[in-house]
């Protein structure tokens, strides 16, 4: 399994800054009530130590009980209206984190379904499973821990410091003697951090393709005996997400006591200097008043600047998540590119004109194709393994794009078809059968509207099908739970007969439709098969020639080319490359 690296670049990114802020524009009144939450905290936060300071200097010195208790009335009001704009802000930085989000995840897995299968070939689905589910979830961060929380720190910084100097200038300068000792250290910090959240990022995507991986492959990993072997691989990747959290818990327990420590000793600088005034008495100006407020000060100082260094990195692990999934929003190569032209119904005549193919650049599966089936034949592909079956019907469906040539359906380059109308006319039913964990209905019309009960029934009946559903529980609303586990091979191929012969396409694609079911099975099936392909062009590919024998058009491939095209009888007589095929069958059918 490839692991994945990612490294974080600059924190400002303005380019994906600005990208994620379009998301936003949609909320952007809620954005702007952010905005003006952010000043208001801002500038509420350093009214307490001026209020403090005032009724000590003016009211407590002078035994004004009552202009104290006016004082403080005061700050119980700052208070309370300092905390509904603190649940306020909280609640709308969330409320708007959480929306934008949705709106991420759904434009990416809009934009995961329109891929061509050529990406999902080379692109591990956990790695995917990583990006529309752990990138996406980090961007909420960004809006309730970073973003927003890091301007509010800052703009209270502003304020604080605004304050400070403009009490006293001296003792602000004091207090804030030690602040390069906690600028190196959050710096410091904020290195270490921001390794150690990659690190943390990288293991949980490679923990995600590892787990979706094998528990998909179980079956494989338990035939050949290979469960120590993959739990020590899953060990391994478990240990690498363990050492990279507990590096960031290090660097977390180490950060904060230092700032603590820097914090007190600035503190601790001015109390002596303002202490020493106080008792002294001397021309500085300094009171009991204003040295504890500028203790609330400093206090009120370090923390944002303490919890800048965090927010930071959540800004940039959010900006990163950003930067992964715009990539992957801006991957147009693999995105399937549809027509426009759209008709009734198709005729079915098919024809494959010097057509090339390569899953990889350069190693061509497919090679001067030329094929002509006309409406209402049926033509048959045989050939070995890796012949070049399977890309016949790839192409046919638009499930990858050709390098050379052209693929027409009555006369019209199939990539001139709106590609929902296209696939909505080609039904296929291929030898793995896929069923999602959910009711039989909804396996058969996957979510269209447009699919009845009766369209389903007339289909089952048509493929024999309609005894076995009755007599699971509940029919059509059987859960056949994750890939059909509860069904049998022949009720799942039955069942994907279904899906196919519910839009009554005009073109039916059979890829070993029946390779995986029993003899009695088969029978049945190739009895549906027959009313199946009456009236419809049908592309049936097959390992079992018994299978074939009455096809109108047998083509063999060997390598990617065209090697004999024929009836069965009239292959036969040349004794070529379909004679020898159906000769070793002969032979392993007796044997």
């Amino acid at each position: 399994m490839e692991k994945e690296q990612v490294k974080s670049g600059n924190i400002i990114d303005w380019s994906v800054l600005r990208r994620l802020m379009k998301f936003v524009t949609p909320y952007r009144g809620r954005f702007y009530a952010l905005i003006l939450l952010t000043v208001l905290l801002g500038v509420l936060t350093p009214l307490r130590p001026i209020l403090i300071q005032y009724t000590i200097d003016n009211d407590v010195a002078f035994g004004d009980y009552w202009g104290m208790v006016h004082i403080m009335v005061l700050l119980v009001v700052l208070l309370i209206v300092n905390s509904i704009a603190q649940y306020a802000h909280t609640y709308v930085s969330g409320w708007l984190g959480q929306r934008v989000i949705r709106d991420i995840r759904t434009k990416l897995y809009e934009h995961i379904v329109k891929l061509r299968l050529k990406f999902f070939d080379k692109t591990p689905i956990g790695r995917l499973v990583t990006r529309t589910i752990s990138d996406v979830e980090t961007l909420a961060d960004v809006f309730s821990e970073g973003l927003a929380a890091m301007a509010g720190d800052l703009l209270q910084i502003v304020f604080i410091l605004g304050f400070m100097f403009y009490e006293d200038w001296r003792l602000a300068l004091l207090s804030l003697s030690t602040i390069p000792l906690l600028l190196i250290s959050t710096y410091i910090f904020k290195e270490k951090i921001k390794v150690t959240f990659n690190d943390v990022r990288n293991a949980v995507a490679n923990l995600n393709t590892f787990v979706q991986e094998h528990i998909s492959g179980m079956n494989i990993v338990q035939i050949f005996g290979s469960e120590k072997t993959e739990f020590q691989k899953f060990k391994a990747i478990n240990e690498e997400h363990r050492h990279a959290n507990l590096r960031s818990v290090l660097y977390y327990s180490i950060y904060f006591p230092v700032a603590e420590i820097i914090a007190a000793a600035g503190i601790g600088l001015l109390v002596w200097y303002g202490a020493k005034g106080v008792i002294q008495f001397d021309e500085t100006g300094i009171t009991i008043g204003k040295l504890i407020a500028f203790i609330m000060y400093i206090n009120m100082f370090f923390r944002p600047i303490r919890m800048i260094a965090d927010r930071y990195n959540t800004l940039q692990m959010g900006i990163v998540s950003t930067s992964r999934i715009m990539n992957l929003l801006d991957n147009e190569e693999h995105v399937q590119q549809t027509g426009v032209r759209k008709a009734d119904h198709l005729r079915g005549d098919i024809e494959f004109r010097n057509v090339w193919f390569a899953y990889n650049e350069g190693q061509y599966v497919l090679k001067d194709i030329n094929i002509n089936i006309r409406e209402g034949e049926t033509a048959a592909f045989v050939g070995a393994t890796g012949a070049g079956k399977s890309s016949i019907i790839n192409l046919l469906n638009r499930f990858y794009e050709i390098e050379r040539g052209s693929i027409t359906i009555d006369g019209v380059d199939i990539r001139d078809y709106d590609l929902g109308m296209l696939r909505k006319n080609i039904g296929v039913v291929l030898q793995d059968v896929f069923l999602f964990s959910d009711t039989i209905f909804n396996n058969i019309t996957l979510g269209n509207p447009d699919v009845n009960e009766e369209m389903i029934w007339h289909a089952a009946d048509l493929v024999g099908a309609r005894r076995f559903i009755e007599r699971l529980p509940g029919k059509l609303s059987y859960n056949v739970m994750e890939r059909g586990a509860t069904l049998s091979v022949g009720q799942r191929q039955l069942i994907s007969f279904i899906r196919a012969m519910v839009y009554n396409p005009k073109v039916l694609i059979l890829d070993e439709a029946t390779s995986s079911v029993d003899s009695e099975t088969e029978e049945m099936i190739q009895q549906a098969i027959g009313k199946m392909m009456r009236g419809r062009t049908s592309v049936v590919i097959a390992h079992r020639l018994s299978t074939i024998q009455k096809a109108d058009k047998i083509i063999v491939l060997d390598h990617g080319e065209i090697k004999e095209e024929g009836r069965h009888e009239e292959l036969l007589a040349r004794e070529g490359f379909y004679a020898h095929l159906h000769k070793m069958q002969y032979k392993e059918f007796v044997g």
